[in-house]
């Protein structure tokens, strides 16, 4: 389709253009915690297939092993982060590096890899969890008609300080109203988004 065919024209251009900086941010990860550059995570993708989603690792090695300690050694911060929605603006595990990638959406950038594979796109709905599917209710077969996007309605929308059904809302209006003027609109303004670092956590 034409849209698959921009995503290959713009994910492969992108790698190239931003390849100094790619290998800057793996140096770095490297440098300041060693260990994997990358933090991959199964996702949900179209059909309901799982793929490996693919961002620059911005935590510390133990990241869930801490997650497992602030049940009994930090209840109030476990709290605060189920209450977020699994975030926190101020979150402790998070490197130096880490903290950069995340506010500047850097640490993104690896999904170019997953749009290249097909798994993804540049503009679609949020990859999901799998825990998250139930929380669509009827609605996640057309959720499922759609590649998952590396930015959409949700990035240019507050991002971490948008509402879970806020988010739902917003991927289900996408894949009913997709059109590449939208897609194009939501990119521009993703460049914005970003330049501003708005909603990022």
């Amino acid at each position: 389709t034409l849209k698959r065919g921009l995503d290959m024209v713009g994910a492969a251009t992108l790698l190239v253009l931003l390849a100094p900086l790619l290998v800057w941010v793996a140096w770095r990860i490297r440098r300041d915690d060693a260990g994997p550059i990358f933090f991959v995570q199964k996702r949900v993708g179209v059909d309901g297939q799982l793929f490996d989603f693919i961002k620059f690792r911005s935590m510390v090695m133990d990241a869930d092993d801490a997650l497992e300690r602030w049940k009994t050694e930090n209840e109030k911060l476990y709290v605060q982060y189920l209450a977020s929605n699994f975030k926190l603006a101020q979150d402790p595990r998070i490197t130096k590096i880490g903290a950069l990638i995340r506010r500047t959406s850097i640490d993104e950038l690896p999904q170019l890899i997953n749009v290249l594979k097909g798994d993804m796109s540049l503009v679609g709905p949020r990859p999901l969890l799998a825990r998250e599917l139930g929380e669509y209710g009827k609605s996640i077969a057309a959720y499922g008609k759609a590649r998952p996007g590396i930015t959409g309605l949700w990035q240019i929308s507050g991002r971490s300080k948008s509402t879970f059904q806020h988010r739902i809302n917003m991927d289900l209006w996408y894949v009913r109203n997709w059109s590449l003027w939208y897609d194009l609109v939501i990119m521009l303004r993703t460049v914005r988004v970003v330049l501003r670092q708005e909603g990022a956590c």
